[in-house]
């Protein structure tokens, strides 16, 4: 993911928060301008991702819920295909979710959310 010393020259709490949404999101980062980019590295990266207590795949689980439930398909296309990278969770485990979704927050909305799961799944097997 991160260089080595790639963000060593910004204070602190953006270092470890840029380094943090590299991690998460499994793709590189950079430094990016204005408030709303700053509170996301800042607080949401820096600060709540690092709170002990929650382990970065439950956290990943719980948003990947609440996103579900959000109808937020956009997002769910970065968190998914983040959590096969990361081995935080399997496509047999994502397609758990999916039946599970299904039958909680409507078929619908788990055939959205299955369609995003088997996009990310068919990506992450295809050869590099």
């Amino acid at each position: 993911m991160s260089d080595q010393g790639k963000f060593d020259d910004l204070p602190e709490v953006r270092r470890r928060g840029l380094e943090k949404m590299e991690q998460v999101y499994g793709f590189e980062m950079s430094d990016g301008e204005g408030d709303f980019f700053g509170y996301t590295v800042e607080h949401l990266f820096g600060d709540i991702w690092q709170r002990p207590g929650l382990s970065d795949r439950d956290r990943r689980l719980f948003l990947i819920g609440m996103l579900v439930g959000q109808r937020a398909d956009d997002v769910l296309g970065i968190q998914v295909p983040a959590a096969l990278a990361n081995e935080e969770l399997t496509a047999e485990q994502l397609r758990e979710l999916v039946i599970l979704a299904c039958h909680y927050d409507g078929w619908p909305n788990g055939s959205r959310f299955n369609s995003v799961v088997e996009a990310a799944i068919g990506k992450a097997q295809k050869p590099s």
